[in-house]
């Protein structure tokens, strides 16, 4: 795997003027006040000394004539006892009083207005010689300070130290960094991608090669009245390796490269999507020549004010945004946006056409070739063993992407290390192609029943695809529970062929069939595992009928059905074009497809009774079957296997 560079959003410094610091001194005084305050509070709350007793135990020694002096307060009351003895006093107020570790007390005043204290403060200061004193409240001011003057104070700073750094983005503020564009920029400098690390995709590259060889040297170009492309597409589906090629870019091109997502523009507030476009290509003017990327524009630049629910105002106002920074009223120059979408069907027209998006690169998935270059580059840091044959994975690994085989390699990898292998051997690889392409074996154990007649399904379906000329032969046919299903048949593909007629996707309904076909000969009925099969096998029907014009009685027509989903923004509703008895007559001749296949798959496994049970004894066996030992299994015609006929005379 290419190492990638590491993305740095602080650029170098420039020569241009720094920003000011934002004032934050008078801010820090403003909590240095409010701290001492604080502080202040508590301190002068503080108890003066001595330990704390109950409100009762006060009682009772004012009661018993066993007081002092007392010391009445706003919110508790201080009191010194009398050097007279204590055996009078209840055990529990003798408890109390064996804590306080001297004569001083205190005790918390009850929030309520007793009536009974004063007088009875006032005839022990006049029969028992006893001390009263008022303490006075040192802290009288705190109060109309804390709820009047206090929020004043706070309600200032904010107005003279924060509310500045939010409307000078100069300052550094919170609402600067949130308009702020969050591009981050990669430094050539840095590990970097190049072309020579993106395996395959040579007509990409090419196309790419141009646009930095025009940044590089214009004048090569503008000499003949060249122009560069100002904006590049790279359309594909996931995992093909668009990031990475647009990392190449980078890595080549020796200007400034700028690299977001198209969700980071889409934020709550209205307005702040389209700021970010603003600061971002701010950002790459000041620097040009520069590059652009934009990650998954699709997230920013769906057709506008269609589907359900209407538009979106942030992200219409975000979009009108890019459309005017790529060629609007004052166009850029310098600046080349790259995108990357697998979705290019949903963005808006105006955002596609020439002017903004002048190249659409199209990345499609790998040759065999391609595969096995990406696998050398996966590859080159793992050890393999001498019986790993990277082409034939290759070969076999049909419809894979790059980042697909990515992680075979890896899962392969994982795989070798659970065992303390020295080195990555070919059985790492087909246990990390299966974990891969069909999932992670399960836990769960079926019973001899069980797993007979999952044998008998995935033999059905292996038998029928072998025994018609134009179907697909089976790679592997497993009965070894993965991921969701019990059992599976790999097949595979013609990589060479990319145009198919209706022979061939006949054989594919009767293939998908043969599970179904099997069950009613062996068990007299059909089970629910066939739901999967029947899915697949009804809407390849339904487009051979609806899309391919693959019916004698329909003709050669097209009709629209499902092919816009309503909340991708093209329309509000699902159309269609047809009437209610062009609807019935598609519906009478996908069943009529489905059950010829079924018709024929059955007669076929029928006439082949004894090599479907050859199959499902060798699978009760060994669980698997490669293509190899289907071979030794069934040698035609030599064994007597019935085959349907082919269209050409084959058999």
């Amino acid at each position: 795997m290419p190492s990638e560079p590491t993305p740095n959003s602080n650029p170098p410094p420039s020569n241009k003027a720094r920003r000011r610091p934002a004032p934050g001194v008078g801010g820090n005084l403003l909590w240095v006040v409010v701290l001492i305050v604080v502080v202040g509070w508590f301190i002068v709350q503080a108890p003066s000394g001595g330990g704390t007793i109950e409100w009762g135990d006060f009682w009772v020694l004012l009661v018993k004539h066993k007081l002092k002096k007392v010391v009445v307060g706003t919110d508790r009351i201080s009191g010194e006892l009398k050097e007279v003895g204590m055996d009078d006093l209840p055990d529990n107020v003798k408890k109390s009083l064996e804590k306080i570790r001297g004569k001083k007390f205190n005790v918390e005043r009850i929030r309520l207005d007793d009536l009974k204290l004063l007088p009875r403060l006032q005839e022990e200061v006049e029969q028992q010689d006893m001390q009263l004193v008022e303490e006075p409240d040192h802290l009288w001011f705190m109060q109309p300070l804390v709820v009047f003057v206090l929020p004043l104070v706070i309600l200032l700073g904010v107005f003279l130290f924060l509310l500045p750094r939010f409307r000078d983005p100069l300052g550094g503020g919170f609402l600067s960094s949130y308009i702020k564009s969050p591009a981050k920029r990669y430094e050539r400098s840095k590990l970097r991608v190049t072309f020579e690390d993106v395996a395959g995709m040579q007509n990409a590259k090419s196309e790419l090669q141009e646009v930095v060889e025009f940044l590089r040297s214009p004048e090569k170009f503008q000499r003949l009245g060249a122009v560069v492309p100002k904006g590049v597409l790279l359309v594909g589906p996931p995992g093909t390796g668009k990031t990475l090629l647009a990392r190449a870019v980078a890595g080549e091109a020796g200007v400034p490269f700028y690299s977001i997502s198209g969700s980071e523009f889409i934020q709550m507030f209205v307005g702040v999507g389209a700021s970010r476009v603003r600061d971002m290509f701010k950002t790459a003017k000041d620097n040009a020549p520069a590059i652009l990327f934009i990650d998954e524009i699709d997230a920013v630049g769906r057709m506008r004010g269609a589907g359900v629910g209407g538009g979106s105002d942030e992200r219409e106002q975000t979009l009108n945004q890019i459309l005017s920074e790529m060629d609007g009223f004052t166009p850029t120059e310098t600046v080349i946006v790259m995108a990357a979408t697998n979705r290019p069907d949903v963005l808006d027209s105006a955002l596609l056409r020439p002017g903004r998006f002048d190249r659409h690169v199209t990345i499609d998935r790998p040759t065999w070739q391609g595969r096995l270059a990406i696998l050398k580059v996966h590859t080159r840091t793992k050890p393999l063993a001498d019986d790993v044959n990277l082409e034939a994975i290759a070969r076999g690994m049909i419809g894979m992407t790059g980042a697909d085989l990515r992680n075979l390699a890896n899962e392969a990898a994982l795989l070798a290390t659970r065992e303390n292998k020295n080195k990555i051997d070919r059985i790492d690889f087909e246990r990390a192609a299966d974990r891969v392409l069909i999932g992670p074996k399960r836990e769960e154990v079926l019973s001899p029943e069980e797993k007979r007649r999952t044998a008998y399904h995935e033999a059905g379906h292996a038998l029928v695809s072998w025994l018609v000329p134009e179907g697909e032969k089976p790679m592997k046919v497993s009965i070894v529970p993965r991921g969701r299903t019990g059992g599976v048949n790999l097949l595979a593909p013609d990589e060479d062929r990319y145009h198919h007629g209706k022979d061939y996707f006949k054989a594919r309904l009767i293939m998908l069939m043969g599970g179904r076909a099997i069950e009613r000969l062996i068990y007299g009925q059909p089970y629910a595992g066939v739901e999967a099969d029947l899915k697949q096998a009804t809407k390849m029907a339904r487009y051979m009928v609806t899309h391919w014009g693959m019916s004698d009685r329909l003709g050669p027509m097209s009709f629209r059905m499902g092919e816009e989903h309503v909340f991708l923004g093209k329309e509000i509703q699902e159309a269609r074009d047809f009437s209610e008895n062009s609807a019935a007559i598609i519906d009478e001749e996908v069943q009529k497809l489905l059950r010829e296949a079924d018709e024929e798959a059955y007669e076929l496994l029928k006439a082949n009774r004894d090599k479907v049970e050859r199959i499902v004894d060798a699978l009760m066996q060994r669980e698997e079957l490669l293509r190899e030992d289907i071979d030794d299994l069934l040698k035609a015609p030599s064994n007597g296997i019935v085959t349907r006929p082919s269209s050409n005379g084959a058999s």
